[in-house]
Protein backbone atom coordinates (compact mmCIF):
# COMPACT_ATOMS: atom_id res chain seq x y z
CA UNK A 1 0.00 0.00 0.00
CA UNK A 2 1.53 3.35 -0.53
CA UNK A 3 2.15 5.93 2.08
CA UNK A 4 -1.25 7.93 2.45
CA UNK A 5 -1.23 11.33 1.24
CA UNK A 6 -1.76 14.24 4.54
CA UNK A 7 -3.11 17.81 3.46
CA UNK A 8 -1.41 20.53 5.17
CA UNK A 9 -3.57 23.48 5.95
CA UNK A 10 -1.58 27.03 7.29
CA UNK A 11 -1.58 30.38 6.29
CA UNK A 12 1.69 30.62 4.75
CA UNK A 13 2.45 34.22 5.42
CA UNK A 14 2.47 33.94 9.08
CA UNK A 15 2.82 30.13 9.73
CA UNK A 16 5.66 28.85 7.00
CA UNK A 17 7.92 27.63 9.63
CA UNK A 18 4.95 25.84 11.74
CA UNK A 19 3.62 24.28 8.31
CA UNK A 20 7.23 22.92 7.20
CA UNK A 21 7.68 21.41 10.77
CA UNK A 22 4.17 19.52 10.59
CA UNK A 23 5.51 18.41 6.84
CA UNK A 24 8.88 16.70 7.97
CA UNK A 25 7.07 15.03 10.83
CA UNK A 26 4.67 13.80 8.05
CA UNK A 27 7.40 12.16 6.42
CA UNK A 28 9.32 10.64 9.28
CA UNK A 29 5.55 8.96 10.19
CA UNK A 30 5.54 7.61 7.01
CA UNK A 31 3.09 10.06 5.21
CA UNK A 32 3.30 11.85 1.91
CA UNK A 33 2.18 15.89 3.27
CA UNK A 34 0.69 18.32 0.29
CA UNK A 35 0.73 21.40 1.60
CA UNK A 36 -1.88 24.25 0.85
CA UNK A 37 -1.57 27.63 1.53
CA UNK A 38 -4.60 29.71 3.25
CA UNK A 39 -3.64 33.29 3.45
CA UNK A 40 -6.20 35.56 2.22
CA UNK A 41 -3.11 38.19 1.69
CA UNK A 42 -0.77 37.73 -1.23
CA UNK A 43 2.72 37.10 -0.40
CA UNK A 44 5.52 35.06 -1.81
CA UNK A 45 7.13 32.57 0.65
CA UNK A 46 9.11 30.19 -0.91
CA UNK A 47 8.52 26.55 -1.41
CA UNK A 48 6.55 23.78 -2.90
CA UNK A 49 3.01 24.14 -1.69
CA UNK A 50 -0.51 25.03 -3.60
CA UNK A 51 -0.80 28.62 -3.30
CA UNK A 52 -4.21 30.07 -1.91
CA UNK A 53 -4.07 31.99 -5.06
CA UNK A 54 -5.47 28.53 -6.46
CA UNK A 55 -7.95 28.44 -4.05
CA UNK A 56 -9.27 31.80 -4.76
CA UNK A 57 -9.08 30.96 -8.14
CA UNK A 58 -11.73 27.98 -7.56
CA UNK A 59 -13.96 30.16 -5.69
CA UNK A 60 -14.27 32.72 -8.84
CA UNK A 61 -12.09 35.32 -7.33
CA UNK A 62 -8.76 36.56 -7.83
CA UNK A 63 -6.31 36.47 -4.89
CA UNK A 64 -5.44 40.10 -5.12
CA UNK A 65 -8.89 40.64 -4.84
CA UNK A 66 -8.70 39.53 -1.51
CA UNK A 67 -6.60 42.45 0.56
CA UNK A 68 -9.31 45.14 0.47
CA UNK A 69 -11.67 42.68 1.66
CA UNK A 70 -12.85 41.80 5.45
CA UNK A 71 -11.31 39.20 7.21
CA UNK A 72 -14.23 37.07 7.62
CA UNK A 73 -14.87 37.95 3.87
CA UNK A 74 -11.53 36.86 2.63
CA UNK A 75 -11.42 33.76 4.60
CA UNK A 76 -15.15 32.88 3.30
CA UNK A 77 -13.31 32.62 -0.40
CA UNK A 78 -10.06 30.44 0.95
CA UNK A 79 -12.80 28.17 2.51
CA UNK A 80 -14.53 28.18 -0.18
CA UNK A 81 -12.02 27.14 -2.63
CA UNK A 82 -10.42 24.98 -0.68
CA UNK A 83 -13.25 22.60 -0.24
CA UNK A 84 -13.47 22.29 -3.83
CA UNK A 85 -9.73 21.46 -4.11
CA UNK A 86 -9.79 19.13 -1.30
CA UNK A 87 -13.02 17.15 -2.88
CA UNK A 88 -11.88 16.85 -6.08
CA UNK A 89 -8.39 14.88 -4.24
CA UNK A 90 -10.33 13.00 -2.50
CA UNK A 91 -12.61 11.71 -5.21
CA UNK A 92 -9.26 10.92 -7.16
CA UNK A 93 -7.83 9.51 -4.19
CA UNK A 94 -4.92 11.48 -3.47
CA UNK A 95 -6.59 12.52 -0.23
CA UNK A 96 -6.03 10.43 3.03
CA UNK A 97 -6.18 13.02 5.68
CA UNK A 98 -5.96 16.98 7.00
CA UNK A 99 -3.70 18.64 9.22
CA UNK A 100 -4.74 22.03 10.09
CA UNK A 101 -2.35 25.00 11.62
CA UNK A 102 -3.56 27.96 13.07
CA UNK A 103 -4.58 30.34 14.91
CA UNK A 104 -8.17 32.17 15.44
CA UNK A 105 -8.27 33.16 11.73
CA UNK A 106 -6.26 30.32 10.77
CA UNK A 107 -8.62 27.17 12.44
CA UNK A 108 -11.30 29.23 11.21
CA UNK A 109 -10.24 28.58 7.91
CA UNK A 110 -8.83 25.07 7.99
CA UNK A 111 -11.65 23.80 10.26
CA UNK A 112 -14.07 25.56 7.51
CA UNK A 113 -12.65 23.32 4.90
CA UNK A 114 -12.50 19.84 6.67
CA UNK A 115 -16.46 19.92 7.74
CA UNK A 116 -16.98 19.77 4.02
CA UNK A 117 -15.14 16.34 3.91
CA UNK A 118 -17.03 13.27 4.61
CA UNK A 119 -16.85 11.44 8.34
CA UNK A 120 -14.57 9.23 9.19
CA UNK A 121 -11.90 10.79 6.81
CA UNK A 122 -9.18 11.67 9.39
CA UNK A 123 -9.43 15.60 10.46
CA UNK A 124 -6.58 17.00 12.96
CA UNK A 125 -6.52 20.88 13.46
CA UNK A 126 -3.53 22.31 15.94
CA UNK A 127 -4.35 25.81 17.42
CA UNK A 128 -4.48 28.01 20.99
CA UNK A 129 -8.37 27.95 20.04
CA UNK A 130 -8.35 24.56 21.09
CA UNK A 131 -8.75 25.00 24.49
CA UNK A 132 -11.10 27.75 24.33
CA UNK A 133 -15.27 27.37 24.75
CA UNK A 134 -14.91 28.54 20.85
CA UNK A 135 -13.90 24.89 20.04
CA UNK A 136 -17.42 23.93 19.62
CA UNK A 137 -18.52 26.51 16.53
CA UNK A 138 -15.21 25.08 15.04
CA UNK A 139 -15.78 21.54 15.40
CA UNK A 140 -19.42 22.08 14.63
CA UNK A 141 -21.21 18.78 13.46
CA UNK A 142 -17.66 16.91 12.39
CA UNK A 143 -15.02 14.79 13.76
CA UNK A 144 -12.10 17.11 13.61
CA UNK A 145 -9.92 16.30 16.46
CA UNK A 146 -8.85 19.49 17.98
CA UNK A 147 -4.89 19.60 19.57
CA UNK A 148 -4.31 22.70 22.09
CA UNK A 149 -1.43 24.31 21.17
CA UNK A 150 -0.53 26.13 24.59
CA UNK A 151 1.53 28.68 23.41
CA UNK A 152 0.79 30.89 20.56
CA UNK A 153 2.52 29.86 17.21
CA UNK A 154 6.41 29.63 17.39
CA UNK A 155 8.82 26.71 17.01
CA UNK A 156 9.64 26.10 20.51
CA UNK A 157 10.32 22.53 22.61
CA UNK A 158 6.38 22.95 23.16
CA UNK A 159 5.06 23.61 20.15
CA UNK A 160 7.48 21.39 17.88
CA UNK A 161 6.53 18.22 20.22
CA UNK A 162 2.52 19.36 20.06
CA UNK A 163 3.05 19.33 16.37
CA UNK A 164 5.16 16.74 16.19
CA UNK A 165 1.83 14.37 18.13
CA UNK A 166 -0.33 15.88 16.00
CA UNK A 167 1.41 14.81 12.94
CA UNK A 168 2.05 11.54 14.26
CA UNK A 169 -1.68 10.87 14.90
CA UNK A 170 -2.72 12.57 11.91
CA UNK A 171 -0.20 9.89 10.04
CA UNK A 172 -1.47 7.18 11.43
CA UNK A 173 -5.44 7.57 11.16
CA UNK A 174 -4.38 8.15 7.37
CA UNK A 175 -3.15 4.99 7.21
CA UNK A 176 -6.21 3.46 9.05
CA UNK A 177 -8.60 5.77 5.92
CA UNK A 178 -6.58 4.13 3.58
CA UNK A 179 -6.95 0.66 4.96
CA UNK A 180 -10.31 0.68 4.89
CA UNK A 181 -11.30 2.61 1.95
CA UNK A 182 -9.45 -0.53 0.21
CA UNK A 183 -11.03 -3.12 1.59
CA UNK A 184 -14.60 -4.36 0.80
CA UNK A 185 -16.96 -3.67 4.01
CA UNK A 186 -20.61 -4.66 4.41
CA UNK A 187 -22.58 -1.99 5.63
CA UNK A 188 -25.20 -2.90 8.76
CA UNK A 189 -27.85 -0.14 8.26
CA UNK A 190 -26.86 2.60 11.12
CA UNK A 191 -29.83 4.11 13.21
CA UNK A 192 -29.51 7.09 15.14
CA UNK A 193 -30.64 7.39 18.92
CA UNK A 194 -30.57 10.26 20.63
CA UNK A 195 -29.23 10.21 24.15
CA UNK A 196 -29.13 11.87 27.33
CA UNK A 197 -28.33 10.51 31.09
CA UNK A 198 -32.26 11.63 32.22
CA UNK A 199 -33.50 8.86 29.39
CA UNK A 200 -30.74 6.20 29.57
CA UNK A 201 -32.87 3.57 30.77
CA UNK A 202 -34.61 3.97 27.34
CA UNK A 203 -32.24 4.36 24.92
CA UNK A 204 -30.40 1.48 26.36
CA UNK A 205 -33.22 -0.70 25.59
CA UNK A 206 -33.76 1.01 22.68
CA UNK A 207 -30.01 0.10 21.20
CA UNK A 208 -30.37 -3.56 22.60
CA UNK A 209 -33.66 -4.12 20.81
CA UNK A 210 -32.36 -2.44 17.08
CA UNK A 211 -29.13 -4.30 17.76
CA UNK A 212 -31.44 -7.60 18.08
CA UNK A 213 -33.16 -6.66 14.63
CA UNK A 214 -29.60 -6.49 12.76
CA UNK A 215 -28.92 -2.67 12.77
CA UNK A 216 -25.58 -0.75 13.93
CA UNK A 217 -26.68 1.83 16.57
CA UNK A 218 -24.75 5.22 16.95
CA UNK A 219 -25.67 7.15 19.94
CA UNK A 220 -26.03 11.14 20.12
CA UNK A 221 -25.56 12.84 23.00
CA UNK A 222 -27.97 15.76 23.21
CA UNK A 223 -26.44 18.42 24.50
CA UNK A 224 -25.61 20.53 21.20
CA UNK A 225 -23.10 19.30 18.93
CA UNK A 226 -24.80 15.80 19.29
CA UNK A 227 -28.08 16.96 17.97
CA UNK A 228 -26.04 18.77 14.87
CA UNK A 229 -24.19 15.52 14.01
CA UNK A 230 -26.94 13.40 14.43
CA UNK A 231 -28.93 15.76 11.53
CA UNK A 232 -25.89 16.14 9.37
CA UNK A 233 -25.30 12.32 8.93
CA UNK A 234 -29.11 11.93 8.50
CA UNK A 235 -28.92 14.35 5.40
CA UNK A 236 -25.56 12.91 4.19
CA UNK A 237 -27.36 9.07 3.83
CA UNK A 238 -25.33 7.71 6.25
CA UNK A 239 -28.65 6.79 8.72
CA UNK A 240 -31.40 4.13 7.76
CA UNK A 241 -33.35 6.11 10.43
CA UNK A 242 -33.84 7.53 13.69
CA UNK A 243 -35.22 6.99 17.01
CA UNK A 244 -35.30 10.47 18.79
CA UNK A 245 -35.48 9.17 22.21
CA UNK A 246 -34.06 12.62 23.45
CA UNK A 247 -34.90 15.84 21.78
CA UNK A 248 -33.58 17.62 24.57
CA UNK A 249 -31.87 19.96 22.59
CA UNK A 250 -35.05 21.63 21.04
CA UNK A 251 -36.00 23.01 24.74
CA UNK A 252 -32.43 24.56 24.80
CA UNK A 253 -33.00 25.94 21.32
CA UNK A 254 -36.58 27.74 22.40
CA UNK A 255 -34.85 28.75 25.30
CA UNK A 256 -31.59 30.34 25.01
CA UNK A 257 -29.96 27.13 26.64
CA UNK A 258 -26.74 26.14 26.58
CA UNK A 259 -27.52 22.88 24.87
CA UNK A 260 -28.96 24.28 21.79
CA UNK A 261 -28.16 22.82 18.41
CA UNK A 262 -29.69 25.15 16.31
CA UNK A 263 -32.35 25.49 13.78
CA UNK A 264 -31.42 22.45 11.98
CA UNK A 265 -32.67 20.03 15.17
CA UNK A 266 -35.44 17.95 13.65
CA UNK A 267 -35.32 19.06 10.30
CA UNK A 268 -32.20 16.71 9.12
CA UNK A 269 -33.91 12.59 9.10
CA UNK A 270 -37.29 14.89 7.86
CA UNK A 271 -35.27 16.02 4.62
CA UNK A 272 -33.43 12.73 3.91
CA UNK A 273 -37.18 11.11 3.97
CA UNK A 274 -35.41 8.35 6.59
CA UNK A 275 -38.15 6.73 9.20
CA UNK A 276 -38.01 8.39 12.77
CA UNK A 277 -39.73 8.02 16.25
CA UNK A 278 -40.14 11.12 17.97
CA UNK A 279 -40.28 10.96 21.60
CA UNK A 280 -40.64 14.25 23.90
CA UNK A 281 -37.15 12.85 25.86
CA UNK A 282 -36.03 15.55 28.51
CA UNK A 283 -37.67 18.53 27.10
CA UNK A 284 -38.92 19.50 30.90
CA UNK A 285 -35.75 21.02 31.19
CA UNK A 286 -33.08 23.70 29.58
CA UNK A 287 -29.61 23.98 30.71
CA UNK A 288 -27.95 26.72 32.20
CA UNK A 289 -24.00 27.41 33.43
CA UNK A 290 -23.97 27.99 37.15
CA UNK A 291 -24.04 31.70 37.41
CA UNK A 292 -25.47 32.65 34.28
CA UNK A 293 -29.06 32.14 34.08
CA UNK A 294 -30.25 35.17 32.20
CA UNK A 295 -32.17 37.55 34.97
CA UNK A 296 -35.69 36.71 32.90
CA UNK A 297 -35.91 32.97 34.35
CA UNK A 298 -33.92 33.47 37.74
CA UNK A 299 -37.72 32.94 39.76
CA UNK A 300 -38.05 29.21 37.79
CA UNK A 301 -37.78 26.07 39.49
CA UNK A 302 -34.40 24.57 38.51
CA UNK A 303 -31.98 21.38 39.49
CA UNK A 304 -28.25 21.39 40.37
CA UNK A 305 -27.16 18.65 37.72
CA UNK A 306 -23.35 19.02 38.43
CA UNK A 307 -21.45 21.90 39.79
CA UNK A 308 -21.46 23.72 36.63
CA UNK A 309 -25.20 22.89 35.23
CA UNK A 310 -28.44 23.93 36.28
CA UNK A 311 -31.73 22.53 35.17
CA UNK A 312 -34.54 24.90 34.32
CA UNK A 313 -37.97 23.04 34.26
CA UNK A 314 -40.38 23.53 31.29
CA UNK A 315 -43.06 25.67 31.93
CA UNK A 316 -46.69 24.93 30.12
CA UNK A 317 -46.24 28.34 28.06
CA UNK A 318 -42.46 26.81 26.88
CA UNK A 319 -44.27 23.33 26.24
CA UNK A 320 -47.00 24.72 24.04
CA UNK A 321 -44.73 26.42 21.41
CA UNK A 322 -42.24 23.20 21.88
CA UNK A 323 -45.60 20.91 20.49
CA UNK A 324 -45.96 23.66 17.67
CA UNK A 325 -42.26 24.10 16.92
CA UNK A 326 -41.60 19.59 16.78
CA UNK A 327 -44.91 19.79 14.62
CA UNK A 328 -43.48 22.02 12.30
CA UNK A 329 -40.45 20.51 11.55
CA UNK A 330 -42.82 16.78 11.17
CA UNK A 331 -45.07 18.27 8.75
CA UNK A 332 -41.82 18.94 6.41
CA UNK A 333 -40.44 15.61 6.98
CA UNK A 334 -40.51 13.89 3.26
CA UNK A 335 -40.70 10.01 5.33
CA UNK A 336 -42.63 8.59 7.77
CA UNK A 337 -42.64 9.13 11.79
CA UNK A 338 -44.37 8.26 14.61
CA UNK A 339 -44.51 10.25 18.15
CA UNK A 340 -44.43 8.68 21.44
CA UNK A 341 -45.50 10.81 24.24
CA UNK A 342 -44.97 9.26 27.83
CA UNK A 343 -47.68 10.52 30.21
CA UNK A 344 -45.98 9.93 33.35
CA UNK A 345 -42.45 11.57 32.55
CA UNK A 346 -40.38 12.69 30.00
CA UNK A 347 -37.18 12.51 32.10
CA UNK A 348 -35.59 10.91 35.17
CA UNK A 349 -36.23 13.33 36.61
CA UNK A 350 -39.50 13.17 37.32
CA UNK A 351 -38.44 11.45 40.46
CA UNK A 352 -36.11 14.27 42.01
CA UNK A 353 -37.18 17.90 43.94
CA UNK A 354 -37.10 20.83 42.25
CA UNK A 355 -35.09 24.05 44.06
CA UNK A 356 -35.03 27.62 43.65
CA UNK A 357 -31.43 29.62 42.63
CA UNK A 358 -30.92 29.54 46.11
CA UNK A 359 -31.35 25.41 46.59
CA UNK A 360 -34.56 26.37 48.29
CA UNK A 361 -36.99 23.53 47.92
CA UNK A 362 -40.04 24.69 45.31
CA UNK A 363 -42.15 21.50 44.79
CA UNK A 364 -41.31 18.18 42.67
CA UNK A 365 -39.82 18.02 39.19
CA UNK A 366 -42.90 16.07 37.97
CA UNK A 367 -45.70 18.36 36.98
CA UNK A 368 -48.29 16.40 34.26
CA UNK A 369 -50.17 19.59 33.76
CA UNK A 370 -47.55 21.64 32.15
CA UNK A 371 -46.29 18.35 30.22
CA UNK A 372 -49.94 18.22 28.92
CA UNK A 373 -49.40 21.11 27.08
CA UNK A 374 -47.01 19.72 25.15
CA UNK A 375 -49.17 16.50 23.19
CA UNK A 376 -51.98 19.33 22.94
CA UNK A 377 -50.14 21.93 20.89
CA UNK A 378 -48.27 19.32 18.74
CA UNK A 379 -52.03 17.22 18.17
CA UNK A 380 -53.15 20.86 16.93
CA UNK A 381 -50.38 21.72 14.86
CA UNK A 382 -49.37 18.41 13.29
CA UNK A 383 -51.34 17.49 10.09
CA UNK A 384 -50.22 13.86 9.21
CA UNK A 385 -48.47 11.31 11.15
CA UNK A 386 -49.12 8.99 13.90
CA UNK A 387 -48.89 11.07 17.31
CA UNK A 388 -49.68 8.07 20.81
CA UNK A 389 -49.82 9.24 24.30
CA UNK A 390 -49.07 6.24 26.39
CA UNK A 391 -49.15 5.73 30.04
CA UNK A 392 -46.13 5.19 30.56
CA UNK A 393 -42.45 6.84 32.14
CA UNK A 394 -40.41 7.27 29.16
CA UNK A 395 -37.98 4.90 31.44
CA UNK A 396 -40.47 2.28 31.57
CA UNK A 397 -39.22 -0.56 29.46
CA UNK A 398 -42.64 -1.43 28.07
CA UNK A 399 -42.01 2.55 26.62
CA UNK A 400 -39.00 1.71 25.25
CA UNK A 401 -40.36 -1.39 23.28
CA UNK A 402 -43.02 0.66 21.57
CA UNK A 403 -40.47 3.03 20.28
CA UNK A 404 -38.55 -0.06 18.88
CA UNK A 405 -41.81 -1.55 17.78
CA UNK A 406 -42.71 1.89 16.18
CA UNK A 407 -39.34 2.32 14.68
CA UNK A 408 -39.28 -1.93 13.42
CA UNK A 409 -42.37 -1.36 11.83
CA UNK A 410 -41.59 1.53 9.33
CA UNK A 411 -38.16 -0.21 8.73
CA UNK A 412 -40.34 -3.49 7.35
CA UNK A 413 -42.73 -1.00 5.53
CA UNK A 414 -40.21 0.64 3.66
CA UNK A 415 -38.07 -2.26 3.27
CA UNK A 416 -35.38 -0.75 5.36
CA UNK A 417 -34.71 -3.46 8.04
CA UNK A 418 -32.04 -5.85 7.95
CA UNK A 419 -32.18 -9.22 6.69
CA UNK A 420 -32.38 -11.47 9.32
CA UNK A 421 -33.21 -10.78 13.13
CA UNK A 422 -36.14 -9.24 14.52
CA UNK A 423 -36.48 -6.58 12.07
CA UNK A 424 -36.37 -8.84 8.65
Amino acid sequence: MPDPIVTVLATLDSKGEEARCACEALRRAGAVPRLVDTSCRPHAAPGDYLPAGRLAEEAGRRWEELAPMERGAAADVIVAGGRKVLSAWLREGELAGVLGLGGANGANIACGIMRALPPLLPKVMVSPVAATAAVQWFVAESDIAMFPSIGDFSLNRFTRAIIGSASLAAAAMARGWATRSGAAEKKIPLVGVSSFGGTAACVNRVEARLREAGFEVILFHASGPGGRALESLARLGELAGVVDVTTHEMTDLLVGGVYSAGEGRLRGAGEAGIPQVVVPGALDHANFWAGQVPEAYRGRAFFRYNPQNLLMRTNEEEFEALGRMVAERLNAAKGPFAVLIPKRGYSEHTKRAAHDLEGRPVGPWLQPEADAAFARSLRAHLKRGRAEELDLHINDPAFADACADAFLEMARAGAGAPAGGEGG
